[in-house]
């Protein structure tokens, strides 16, 4: 099979670590923190969540099994996902930061198998663990949803191009016609 490219475009490069990274920057992704209980517990900024199933409910986040995070989720029966508004940016940047205490200075609770839920984020869910799975130099963590918590309304904070940003303003969706 030939390859056909577009004269105008850039030429294609292997895909190794440097390429896939400068090239998923162009993806916009949710931004969420994820929980879990532990003395203490912990905590981290995830722009990996994504649905999986919904029968049975299902979802997933990605983990770098170097993190500092990682021995706890690895033995936790329960996470926390918390889907940031897009004025978090500063909760998010919190929780990316290693060598820093994440929950200090931040409004949390304990909540249901003791897992720390953040307060007002746009939505939470909290997931019990059904598998980890080790695939290169991360986890890929599934969850099934056990108990949910959104707000009425809000907007998410996104990250896309190495920066936070939020969506702007729509329009109302239009009424079907008969």
């Amino acid at each position: 099979m030939t390859l056909s490219l577009d004269p105008h475009s850039a030429t294609p490069v292997d895909a190794d670590a440097d390429s896939l990274r400068t090239l998923l920057r162009h993806q916009a992704s949710t931004v969420t923190v994820v929980t879990a209980p532990g003395t203490p517990p912990v905590g981290f900024t995830a722009t990996s969540f994504t649905s999986v199933s919904l029968d049975p409910p299902l979802v997933s986040f990605c983990l770098d099994l170097g993190s500092s995070s990682w021995p706890t989720v690895a033995g936790s029966r329960h996470v926390a996902v918390h889907l940031l508004s897009h004025r978090q940016q500063a909760l998010a940047s919190r929780f990316a930061t290693s060598g820093v205490d994440r929950f200090a200075g931040t409004r949390w609770q304990p909540g249901p198998q003791d897992v720390p839920i953040l307060d007002d984020t746009l939505a939470w869910l909290l997931c019990r663990v059904v598998e980890r799975v080790v695939a290169g130099d991360h986890a890929i963590v599934l969850a099934e949803p056990e108990l949910v918590r959104h707000a009425g309304s809000g907007s998410p904070l996104l990250y896309h191009r190495g920066r936070y940003a939020g969506l702007g303003p729509t329009a109302a969706p239009r009424p079907a016609r008969p």
